[in-house]
């Protein structure tokens, strides 16, 4: 047999259900109708079914094992079989009939939490979420290995190489040294014309989003932009990479995580287009593609040099909402600092007081020491411990986050891990390239460029610390977070950390 030819013929049809399961999921979040998630999920358990035995086939099976064996292949084949390897080796430890039924329960997850978030009624949505914690507890006993357990068998599946060890260190940093500087500056008086805090149109809003595509260079022949309850970027290849947002009162709400979405799908969207049919196709993880989101969203699209270019067009498109209110104030506004409740609203310098909640509320799951009935109460807690707020209803708290009725446990911690990363890179992207100059001159695709030569380009070729290691010639070093942070905020606010 020859075994690349076949593991080939299988990696076809791998990619075929693999698009077709993601197109499904794609129209479930944005606009399959409410009525269909029944028959949806009917199609869901055969083509996953059909995946799974695609997966799990002898023969395939053998070409990988054989092939991992092979010391002579080049790079790139040699790095997309390690990873399918690791892939089988966890598939091949859980049963078929649990991962069809997990898949099954998943599909149904989401729409239950979303009803269940629009009722504020987390008794309606416990029994569901239960069945999904279970699950993935299962799952985690199925995987464990020599080196890995509980907990950190899902942190390694979003962040290769992170364990609790890593976070818990992280975190303790982040606790010592930005804790503290975050509640001054919060409670640092913030005065904002009123016209700021009237509601914004919506029309003008999306209007404004449009125009926001073309400024990031987002190429729309391979992406789209539509609308969510909760916004999201969804990408199966360089050329069809989708996001999507969702319109508030609050004009911030939509430019931000619009921007947000744009810095994934950039990413996916600059991957090197040969990877596409391959396994090295996408973002290396979690951790790295949220630090592009987030370099994006907040080092870019906050900052007084992007709007020094963009504000007359934004008081163009909003003339009377800010016609008396001057780019200094904006830019004030932009990166307003308070205790909010809702993590996607939340500002860059308290975001991730957000991220260790659930991150100690996950741990607390995974080693039994918190039951899924008790989540509210336990939410609530550390909110008012990290942040001095407390949620009046479940919909402000436990439930606004779609992550754990997808099954996404392991997830939330890359989201700080991202943000600390993007400045790293930052700070290295700076010394080649003159950041604020380029945003002025409404030149964001030399930022890109770098990006895509740097890091984008290479997709999941190596290994998330590698990639790191080589685009800023040190390993992940959170103080460049830490510093940018305080030195943004000292500056913005007037005060001393």
């Amino acid at each position: 047999m020859d075994y690349l030819e076949t593991y080939l013929a299988f990696r076809e049809k791998r990619m075929a259900y693999q698009y077709a399961l993601w197109l499904v999921s794609w129209d479930q979040e944005t606009e399959a109708p409410k009525n269909a998630m029944d028959y949806r999920s009917n199609q869901i358990e055969t083509l996953s079914t059909l995946a799974y035995e695609v997966d799990t086939d002898p023969l395939r099976i053998e070409a990988i094992d054989k092939l991992a064996e092979d010391d002579t292949l080049e790079l790139e084949l040699k790095r997309e079989i390690h990873l399918v390897k690791k892939d089988l080796d966890q598939m091949r430890k859980i049963p078929k009939k649990d991962y069809i039924e997990f898949q099954v329960l998943l599909s149904q997850a989401g729409q239950i939490w979303a009803e269940s978030r629009e009722k504020n009624d987390f008794e309606g949505f416990l029994p569901t979420l239960e069945k999904v914690i279970n699950f993935q507890k299962t799952m985690v006993k199925y995987l464990e290995t020599d080196t890995l357990k509980g907990y950190d068998v899902l942190l390694d599946m979003y962040e290769p190489g992170m364990s609790t060890t890593d976070y818990d260190v992280f975190f303790e940093t982040l606790k010592e040294k930005l804790v503290p500087f975050a509640k001054k500056a919060a409670a640092t008086k913030q005065v904002f014309s009123r016209s700021l805090k009237k509601a914004f149109p919506i029309e003008p809003q999306r209007a404004f989003n449009k125009y926001l595509l073309e400024v990031f260079n987002y190429n729309m022949d391979q992406g789209v932009l539509k609308e969510s309850a909760h916004p999201f970027t969804s990408g199966v290849s360089s050329v069809d990479t989708r996001i999507t947002t969702s319109y508030q009162d609050d004009f911030r709400s939509a430019i931000f995580s619009t921007i947000h979405e744009m810095g994934h799908g950039i990413y996916e969207q600059q991957v090197n287009p040969a990877y596409d049919y391959t396994e090295l196709k996408g973002g290396v993880s979690m951790g790295i593609h949220e630090s592009q989101s987030r370099l994006y969203e907040n080092m870019l699209a906050r900052s007084e040099s992007f709007w020094q270019t963009h504000y007359p067009k934004l008081q163009e498109t909003f003339k009377k909402e800010l016609k008396h209110v001057t780019l200094e104030e904006f830019v004030r506004y932009v990166n307003e600092v308070k205790m909010n409740l809702i993590r996607v609203d939340a500002d860059e310098l308290t975001y991730s007081l957000h991220i260790m909640v659930r991150y100690e509320i996950e741990k607390m799951l995974f080693n039994g020491k918190l039951k899924p009935k008790d989540l509210p109460k336990t939410w609530n807690k550390l909110y008012k411990t990290y942040l001095g707020i407390k949620p009046k209803t479940d919909k402000e708290g436990v439930l606004q986050d779609i992550h754990w009725s997808l099954g996404s446990f392991g997830y939330f911690p890359t989201y700080a891990l991202g943000s600390a990363i993007s400045a790293q890179i930052y700070h290295k992207m700076n010394q080649s390239i003159n950041i604020d100059e380029a945003l002025i001159s409404n030149q964001v695709y030399k930022i890109n460029e770098w990006l895509k030569q740097n890091i984008h380009q290479y997709g999941c070729l190596y290994e998330p610390k590698t990639l790191l290691m080589m685009a800023t010639n040190e390993p992940f070093n959170p103080n460049y977070y830490v510093d940018y942070l305080i030195s943004k905020y000292e500056k913005i606010l007037g005060i001393k950390a």
